[in-house]
Formats: structure tokens, sequence, C-alpha cells
């Protein structure tokens, strides 16, 4: 049985990425398969898919949700929308010295005014009112600004804008990249695409909760923090053709893999919209994904819990170690890794 401080460990910050590279394939890439380590560029990831494979990527886009603000009391606040909840009401974390009180107002960006409803945990529920022109997606965009990981110590610029979404990020309603997405250029997809690789996509926008670290040493008790995914029919098709060919099902990402496996608890993929708090931790049994692409995640976070359930507790320890040790990237604009399931990396190797 595994505990909060099993996932811990020791990372020089000099290796916390806090730029991306020009060129979104350069980066490193490493390739786990079993307790076998293999150092490579992302651009070899061609090279390791085969004709039939099926990549699953999240086509989220990240929204200008960061903003600061004023109460009606002139108490200053920082805002970061959760979650869009309707075309005029958000969830949303409202830093400040003293929560605001449902009824009272907030100008946010000294460009329009939110009403603040009900407290639903950590979060608020801020209203745009009637007087107020144009629908939060359209205020998000021309008013928010790119809300970067905390640990990246600068605040977003033009480049940013453009480096923080994925080329094929599409439905907009995320806090934060699925930044294994971000290695992929267009050229890339094109030559992944040419070996035979069918591309599919899922939707799951990632809330803040992703930085979150877990904070109970008793697994069980952590409270899994909820995002909203969808899978196409026309995923699940592809999924399912990859499957009875006997090829891989790739997620590129965790946010992909969440999805998938999320619409895989009955046993076999289905379509459809929903709320996930999937928590993967070491025992998981996992039912679509066969690979995985990712980026290095955080101590003691949920994402190293799902790593460790995925490739192997003491395979990712062994992987992150020898990464720290040969100077890879880490987080959101870091280096990438492979991983192949426990199950299949055992009867391949």
């Amino acid at each position: 049985m595994y505990s909060l401080s099993d996932f811990d460990f020791d990372l020089p910050p000099e290796r916390i990425a806090q730029v991306p590279l020009p060129d979104r394939s350069a980066s490193r890439l490493l390739q786990l398969d079993g307790d076998r380590i293999t150092d490579r560029h992302f651009s070899d990831i061609v090279d390791q898919l085969q004709a039939g494979d099926v990549l699953v990527m999240n086509n989220t886009r990240v929204l200008k949700a960061r903003f600061f603000g004023q109460k009606d009391t002139g108490g200053q606040v920082e805002v970061l929308v959760e979650r869009v909840l309707d075309p005029r009401t958000v969830l949303a974390q409202v830093r400040a010295s003293k929560s605001p009180k449902p009824g009272t107002r907030i100008r946010l960006a000294d460009a329009f005014e939110v009403g603040v409803g009900e407290r639903e945990g950590e979060f608020f529920t801020l209203h745009i009112p009637e007087e107020e022109r144009g629908d939060v997606f359209e205020l998000i965009e021309a008013h928010g600004r790119l809300p970067l990981p905390p640990y990246i110590e600068h605040d977003a610029d033009d480049f940013d804008e453009q480096r923080y979404q994925t080329v094929y990020s599409k439905e907009p309603g995320a806090v934060a990249a699925p930044t294994a997405g971000l290695h992929f250029d267009q050229p890339l997809l094109d030559r992944v695409a040419a070996k035979g690789v069918t591309i599919a996509y899922v939707t799951l926008h990632v809330g803040a909760g992703t930085f979150q670290p877990v904070r109970v040493e008793n697994l069980a008790e952590h409270n899994m923090h909820s995002e909203w995914y969808t899978i196409p029919q026309e995923t699940v098709e592809l999924v399912a053709a990859a499957q009875a060919a006997g090829r891989d099902v790739v997620a590129v990402g965790t946010t992909s893999l969440r999805a998938l496996e999320s619409a895989s608890q009955s046993g076999a993929l289905q379509a459809g919209s929903g709320d996930t708090r999937l928590f993967i931790t070491p025992g998981y049994l996992f039912k679509t994904v066969t690979r995985l692409i990712t980026n290095f995640h955080l101590p003691k976070s949920t994402l190293m819990m799902l790593v460790s359930a995925f490739a192997g507790y003491d395979a990712i320890r062994s992987a992150y170690a020898h990464a720290i040790a040969s100077e890879y990237r880490f987080f959101s604009y870091g280096d990438a890794m492979l991983l192949t399931t426990q199950a299949r990396a055992t009867n391949t190797i």
C-alpha cells in the first residue's frame, strides 16, 4: 500500500523549464519500456508508432482565465476561472484579503462586472449581469490573461499565448494546457498520419486542481478534483478498430488518458460526456490505454501516482532519477516521456 511520501522526490529548481524551446518538436523524449530507459528526441516519436495505432489527443483550448479586479468595497482581488458553467456563469477561485460576500459585485480588468453567487468549496459562482455585453467566452478572450502554471516565474506574454496552446486546440474551456500535446507541430502530425497512425480526439477541460499537491498521507482520503470530458462516437470507433487489430491506443497526455479511462469503466470505451473524479493510483487496471506520451510531473501529485500506476512504481522512480541526472527539462514547458503499460511491457520485452 502506497502513501503520499512514496511519490516525493527532490528536483533541482534549475530543472524546471521556464520557457518553451523555439521549436515544439525539439524536446527530448525519455522512452520507458519495463525497466529499459532510452534517450531520444521527441521527433523520434514517429518511429515508435506503428501503422494502425491510434493516437488520442485532447483538443481542449486554454482560456485567458486570469483576472485582476476590485470588490465593490475597493479591495483588490485575483480571479481564476475554473470552469464555464453556462454562457453567463463561471466557477472561479477568488483570492482576496477577505472573501467576497454573495450578492456583491467585482469589477474585473476595469472592463466589466460580475455578481458573486454562492460558494462551492474553494470556488465561487460568478454571474455576468444582463447589462454586460458579451458572453463568458467573449469577455474572457477580450479581457483575461493566460494563466501559466504557478512554477513558471513570469507573466504570460505573446509567445506564451501561442506556445501554451496545442496546434490542434479547438474547444475552449481549460485553465491549463494538456502539455504533452505541446510537443507536436503540424509537420510532425503530418508525418504521424503518413505512417498510417490514426489521430483521434477527446476533450477534457483541465482545471487548476491539476497543479494541487495531495495533502493527505493516506491516499484513500484524497478528494480528487473534478474535470469535464467528452468522448465522441468517432473516437470510440477508431479506438475499437485499433484494439481489434491488436494495435496500440496511445494517449497524448494524462488528460487524454483520464478521459479515455473514465469512459471505459464498464470495460469498453463509451461515447458521451460527464464529470470525472477518477483517481488513478498503483494497482489500477487500465482498460483502454496501452501507451502514454506525457511530460514530467510534480512531486506528490496525482499525476505522479498515475504514471507510477501505468508504467510501474519502481520503473518510474528510476526514470525520474535518470531524467534529473541527465538534465531533462521538467513540467509544462519541459521534455516528454513515452511510457508503456506494465502488462504490455512485460509481454513484449
